[in-house]
Formats: C-alpha cells, sequence, structure tokens
C-alpha cells in the first residue's frame, strides 16, 4: 500500500500536537489550590444598622415616656374604588382629629355616604383662601399645593398634600373656622368632599356623635404648646411682685413600649461534612458567617418595612412630606433637613441618590462629600447622604428618603437589642445548639433580637413620592 504525502503531513500534524509533559489537569489532582472563602451577593454596606446608636433592652421591652399630648388623630384617610368611583372608607375617618377613638361605624358610614367626588385639572383652584370653611376635602388621588400671601406680595407655598391628606376638618368643631390658604391641584386630582352643613346636620340628631365631639373640643380647649403637649406655665420679665404661675409636667398616661423583634433560621449540617471536610476552612464556622450576614440583612429590612417598628411606617405624619415636582431637588431636601434639629444622617435609596445628583446638576450644584469611617459618601448641607438598598421602590419608581436624628441624649432614634444572651455570637444574636436527627445532621437555632424607636416624633422625617425615574428633558444629538 502506498501512502500519500498527505497522510505523512496528517501523521506529523499529529506528532507534533502529542502531549509531552503532564498536564495542568493531572497536576492539579496532587496540588493544593488555593481557594477563597464563599462569596455571597447579598452583603450590602447595612449603613442603618452601623449608625445607630444601640440601647441595650434587658427587659425585653422599651418604654418610651413623654409629656402629655392633645394632638391626636394626625393619620391618613384611605379609599376604596369601583372603576372611576372612589370611595372613603368610613372607619378610616378615624384618623380626622374630631373623630378619633369614635366607636359607632353605622355614623362613621354615614359620614362617609355624605362625601361626593369631584375632579380638577391640573394648576385648577380647588378652593380659595379667606372664605369660610364649608367642607372637608379628603384627597384621593393627586397633589395639591396649599399657597398663602407672601409678606411682601406674590404666593408662597405653605406645603404639599397628596394622596391621603385632607382639608377642612378644623370646621368639624369651630363654626367660625376660615380656609387661610389657597388649594391648587398641582397634577389631575380627585378629591372627595364632605358639605359640613351636612355634618352638622347628622351631628345634632346623633346623640353619640355630638357628645364625642364636645369632649373632644374639651379635650383640645386645654393649654398647651405649639407641639401640642400639655403646657407648663411660667412668667418672665415681670417687674415687682406679681403672683408666679403654679405647674407641673404631666406625662402620657399609656406610653408606648417596643417589644424586641425576632429574626431565626436552623442551621442544619451534616456531621460527615463537618468531619472529613473541616480543613483548610471551618465549615460550620462558614456556614455561620453567611446566615449571619443574611439575618443582618433581614434586620435592616425591617428595621425599615416592619408595620410596627420601622422607620418608615413610624415617622409622624407632620413630618412627613411630598417633593413638590416629583425627583428629589436641593429644595426638598432643605424642607426635610428643617423640620428637625440636628439631623445626622440621610438614608435613601441609590437611585434616589442618583435622582438627587441629577437634579443637583441641572442646578449646577455640586453636593460636597464626607469621610464615612473610611468610605467618601455624598452629603447635603453637611449632612451625610448613606445608601440604603432596603428602602422600597415602587412599580412606578418612586421610593422614600429618610432623615433622622439619633441617640437618647439628643432626643433622636435609636436601635435596641438585649446583649449578654446565652450562646451568644455576635451582640444580641445567639447560637444554639439543638440536636442531631436520625441522619446525623445537627441542627443550630440561630437567632437575632431587634427592634428601633423613635424618642420624640420630630428626630424621624420621611420625604415621600420621590420620582427616580424622571429625567427631565432629553437632551438631543446632533446629526440624523
Amino acid at each position: 500500500m502506498s501512502v500519500t504525502g498527505s497522510d505523512r503531513s496528517s501523521d506529523s500534524t499529529q506528532h507534533e500536537n502529542a502531549q509531552t509533559s503532564l498536564s495542568t489537569a493531572g497536576a492539579r489532582t496532587l496540588a493544593t489550590t488555593t481557594k477563597s472563602a464563599p462569596q455571597m451577593q447579598e452583603i450590602s454596606s447595612r449603613w442603618l444598622l452601623r449608625v445607630l446608636p444601640w440601647v441595650d433592652v434587658v427587659g425585653g421591652t422599651y418604654r418610651v415616656n413623654r409629656r402629655l399630648s392633645y394632638v391626636v388623630g394626625d393619620g391618613r384617610l384611605s379609599f376604596t374604588n369601583t372603576g372611576a368611583q372612589v370611595q372613603l372608607v368610613p372607619g378610616e375617618l378615624r384618623e380626622l382629629p374630631a373623630l378619633r377613638g369614635f366607636a359607632d361605624e353605622g355614623v362613621l358610614a354615614a359620614i362617609a355616604d355624605r362625601f361626593t367626588q369631584h375632579e380638577y385639572a391640573a394648576g385648577e383652584t380647588i378652593l380659595p383662601a379667606g372664605g369660610p370653611v364649608d367642607r372637608v376635602l379628603a384627597i384621593a388621588h393627586g397633589k395639591v399645593t396649599k399657597l398663602g400671601e407672601g409678606q411682601y406680595g406674590g404666593q408662597s407655598v405653605r406645603g404639599v398634600l397628596a394622596d391621603g391628606d385632607y382639608l377642612g376638618d378644623a370646621a368639624l368643631t369651630d363654626a367660625e373656622a376660615t380656609w387661610d390658604t389657597t388649594a391648587q391641584a398641582t397634577t389631575r386630582c380627585i378629591v372627595l368632599e364632605l358639605p359640613v352643613s351636612e355634618f352638622r346636620e347628622l351631628a345634632d340628631r346623633t346623640p353619640a356623635l355630638r357628645a364625642h365631639l364636645d369632649a373632644y373640643r374639651e379635650a383640645t380647649g386645654k393649654p398647651q404648646n405649639r407641639l401640642g403637649e400639655a403646657a407648663i406655665e411660667l412668667a418672665a420679665g415681670h417687674t415687682g411682685e406679681p403672683r408666679l404661675p403654679s405647674t407641673f409636667v404631666d406625662y402620657d398616661a399609656a406610653p408606648r413600649e417596643y417589644e424586641l423583634s425576632v429574626a431565626q433560621t436552623v442551621l442544619r449540617v451534616h456531621t460527615r461534612v463537618a468531619d472529613l471536610y473541616n480543613h483548610p476552612m471551618n465549615q460550620l464556622e462558614e456556614q455561620l458567617r453567611l446566615t449571619v450576614e443574611a439575618l443582618r440583612e433581614r434586620q435592616e429590612h425591617e428595621m425599615v418595612n416592619n408595620r410596627e417598628f420601622g422607620l418608615l411606617h413610624n415617622a409622624d405624619l407632620r413630618q412627613r412630606i411630598h417633593t413638590r415636582t416629583g425627583p428629589p431637588t436641593p429644595d426638598d431636601m432643605d424642607e426635610l433637613l428643617a423640620r428637625r434639629r440636628n439631623t445626622r444622617f440621610i438614608l435613601a435609596h441609590p437611585k434616589a441618590i442618583a435622582a438627587f445628583g441629577r437634579e443637583c446638576t441641572r442646578r449646577g450644584l455640586y453636593p460636597s462629600s464626607i469621610d464615612m469611617n473610611g468610605h467618601t459618601v455624598p452629603a447635603w448641607r453637611g449632612v451625610p447622604i448613606l445608601p440604603c438598598n432596603k428602602i422600597p421602590v415602587s412599580p412606578t419608581l418612586t421610593t422614600s428618603i429618610i432623615a433622622m436624628r439619633t441617640g437618647v441624649e439628643d432626643q433622636g432614634v435609636v436601635g435596641l437589642h438585649q446583649t449578654g444572651l446565652p450562646d451568644e455570637y455576635q451582640p444580641s444574636l445567639s447560637v444554639r445548639f439543638m440536636s442531631i436527627d436520625e441522619k446525623a445532621v445537627m441542627n443550630y437555632l440561630v437567632t437575632a433580637y431587634f427592634s428601633a424607636a423613635v424618642l420624640v416624633p420630630d428626630a424621624l422625617g420621611v420625604l415621600e413620592d420621590v420620582e427616580v425615574g424622571h429625567y427631565g428633558d432629553v437632551p438631543q444629538r446632533s446629526g440624523s
């Protein structure tokens, strides 16, 4: 058999490509690899847990004692809708100060039935200032700006109201109430309106409602400061020998108590894994490390979003403000800071921080930066703006920005935990061996205890309805 030139060329190529030394795959069977510890994408900066001062709650419950306050019922209303028809939820009328605590559901339903639906276009005046308050307005949807006369003419913005807010409730107990501001629709608005005359007619023939309103007038008629706290009578700047006022500081008879919340899981590790595959890294320690990281992430999420003690749900309604135009502007941030003294930190979703940066750039402003524990973070008016991805962003790309004063000495926001737990692994976090089951799997109970408390209402403020998807005018590219 003859061998062609092409066959000889193929044999030569195979000979040249033959392996002449030990392969790397083979070598690895005798080598000890250099490996990393298990990595985890869920780990975030968790600034909230780092900057909050922590109070050790020995008894598991933390009571916040305050001065007696007469201000009640500063909540927001809720609505239901069937198609385009919007209705007020009767029980939500208790969020009006004058109706807080009123128990008769039938009367509340009768009041809710007397609200009628009205719609206003953007820029339309809903009511002018100066006239008597003849109706109660409940904003079901949209944004309303309160305008007042400025000191030197023109109009000044007195506040922004949005979904769930209300106007005119003072007329329920004060027949002489007048509109002190003009209400103007900033966006298209759906407003439910209750004629005051119909409410008074219902109160005149309902003894329980009339008695409730009388009790409310008596409570709010007591001396109080501008924050609604029971007044402390003082005298200053007098001459001669006038009779000095006598006083005492009254306390809230039912102070709020915060119980420590809990986050738990059961970690399962097979004894064979712990016995045979424990070098060079301790399998149990690595499992615990990642489990604890997940628990801490959940802890921060709860401290922001929990309906009982989370910051977003525990901000006083008087400390919640709305953006004027949608995106977070320097004006909005200034108003947020002006609501409290000595704001220490601002927490915002990274998307909200980026949106604020865009608004500053649009105005030619460049916020400064601050060093926080070796990290450079943006700041506004000297207050650090810290990222927190636990603050939710809605499907319509709106979110909230939190500002807070911290510490017990400053009557601020504090974190709550308990140290010295049995089998404590980290402060207020325990790892307790439970059992080894019939499958030779070890079970460890991993538990974290925590909560948060707002000592006085103005320690915590929230800028709501922050649009993070608003990019303004998109610049046009030149050329085709």
